[in-house]
């Protein structure tokens, strides 16, 4: 048995930069095992499995698509570049003809568009983070600490997105792109202080100088980092822009924002936030870099 296959840069308008992701389109069912040995596999820190839902099976015409998203050691219930890079795939790799495609997935449906300039536009659900109540300030200060070594002493902010269990540390508006790339977590000893029970991602997060009224465009610098899920940091996480987009629009007072998300690959993500439905807009572009076959015993 073999399985097309598809390595997708997501947030990236040229190879080599962005998230990677790939991408498996399903002609039929595939049991979760064989899914999570392909993730391992492929190493990287998703890869997404789509297929065409509804009557008739047809990746043309269709606009309803499951979707289920495994790093290398489980799966996970929300993935925002392997679900650009999921539908970069459908419309430029497999011919749909569709403007919009809807994913049928843990997070419940999300929406795919095409929009200006080759971008894509994906509809989330807009993750706001609550501040830490007590016993999590108790329980989740030394992940904090592990998480920030040098800079620990400019975070301003901590709060936690429960939904999808995302820690978000804002440091002080003195902290610079530089200190923010520069900053190097303590991996081993975010894992031996906290289990991922309650948290299983770490968003860091600094203003950027566009709100500081320097030369950059960026209104929000960031990193991510996920031990739990097997990928100590990930280049470019739009799950982590559903929880950045509602909390800096906030803090700014703007709903369109343009971010960073700064580390050795990165990439760009701009976001828009629609207050009354509590949605988000992730806009962004993707690159195919390899196609090919996996073979299936």
């Amino acid at each position: 048995m073999k399985l097309q296959i598809f390595t997708v840069d997501a947030f990236s308008s040229r190879p080599f930069d962005g998230n990677p992701a790939a991408v498996v389109p399903l002609t039929e069912e595939l049991n979760d095992e064989t899914k999570q040995k392909i993730a391992s596999e492929m190493n990287l820190s998703e890869t997404a499995y789509i297929r065409p839902t509804g009557s008739g099976f047809d990746w043309v015409g269709s606009d309803q698509f499951s979707l289920r998203w495994f790093t290398p050691v489980q799966e996970i219930p929300l993935c925002g570049h392997a679900t650009l890079a999921s539908a970069h795939v459908i419309f430029s790799c497999l011919g749909n003809t569709k403007k919009e495609i809807k994913f049928a997935t843990l997070s419940g449906e999300l929406i795919v568009r095409r929009g200006e300039d080759n971008q894509l536009v994906m509809d989330f659900p807009a993750n706001a983070p609550k501040p830490l109540d007590s016993k999590q300030t108790l329980l989740l200060q030394p992940l904090v600490e592990a998480s920030t070594t040098s800079l620990k002493t400019k975070v301003q902010e901590v709060g936690l997105c429960s939904t999808i269990k995302y820690l978000l540390i804002r440091f002080n508006d003195s902290v610079t792109r530089e200190e923010l790339e520069g900053l190097q977590p303590n991996y081993s000893e975010m894992m031996e202080v906290h289990d991922g029970s309650l948290v299983k991602g770490v968003i860091l997060t600094a203003v950027g100088n566009a709100h500081k009224g320097g030369p950059s465009k960026y209104h929000v610098l960031s990193r991510f980092l996920g031990p739990w899920y097997g990928v100590n940091e990930d280049p470019v996480t739009g799950s982590a822009h559903t929880v950045l987009a509602p909390y800096w629009s906030k803090e700014l007072g703007i709903k369109e924002l343009f971010c960073r998300q700064c580390c050795k690959r990165g990439g760009d993500v701009t976001t828009f936030l629609r207050e009354e439905t509590q949605r988000v807009d992730l806009k962004g572009v993707a690159t195919t870099v390899i196609t090919g076959h996996i073979t299936i015993d």
